[in-house]
């Protein structure tokens, strides 16, 4: 008989202790969650810092209308984590060093180019204006005789080039709206007025 109490007790006391073990698993998988979400919290902050620190002024107004920080200025769209500045004002448009001192001013550059999916992204965004050989300024450059660069250092590996019909004859690159999208990219005079593309970083992840 006290053999049985004692079993019926010790059953009890592991059941409770079981009960126990599952409440703090449940409560230990909330504290993980929790961190996480503070960590992703603290990231996103320190992101925004980092571009932030970027501008020598920043205009609060611009990117945190009614105190809420967007990813993007107005008029830029965003791609991924990424937002584009599209200049598609009328004459007089700027040569390739005139645009990327208008981008660094925004804290961007020049666009770089990274894959075929943001090739095909910018080719939507761009349209014919003038003629076939106007287009818009990329922040890619021939760094020497023969090899091509984005402003970031990276040498390009895309070569999205058109090719046939038209002259290497510059040391700047345009995309050429309309144009087939692994076949739009052509070389220019420098110092050639055209319409360009900045690009930045998010502000804000979303």
């Amino acid at each position: 008989m006290e053999i049985s109490v004692l079993m019926t007790k010790q059953k009890s006391n592991l059941s409770v202790l079981t009960a126990e073990n599952e409440q703090l698993i449940t409560e230990r998988n909330l504290l993980e969650r929790e961190t996480e979400k503070l960590s992703r919290v603290t990231d996103n902050l320190n992101w925004t810092l980092s571009i932030i620190l970027r501008f020598d002024t920043f205009r609060v107004h611009d990117y945190c209308p009614d105190k809420e920080c967007q990813p993007c200025l107005k008029d830029w769209i965003q791609f991924e984590e990424k937002c584009y500045l599209f200049y598609n004002k009328d004459p007089p448009w700027m040569t390739a060093r005139a645009s990327q001192t208008h981008c660094r001013n925004k804290a961007a550059d020049l666009v770089v180019i990274d894959s075929l999916h943001e090739q095909e992204f910018i080719s939507n965004h761009t349209k014919y204006y003038y003629d076939k050989f106007h287009g818009y300024w990329l922040g890619l450059n021939k760094t020497n005789n023969k090899d091509w660069g984005w402003i970031d250092g990276r040498n390009d590996t895309l070569g999205y080039w058109i090719g046939e019909g038209f002259k290497d004859t510059g040391r700047c690159a345009l995309m050429i709206p309309g144009m087939n999208v692994t076949a739009s990219w052509d070389p220019a005079d420098c110092g050639f007025k055209n319409k360009f593309i900045c690009e930045s970083d998010v502000l804000v992840k979303v």
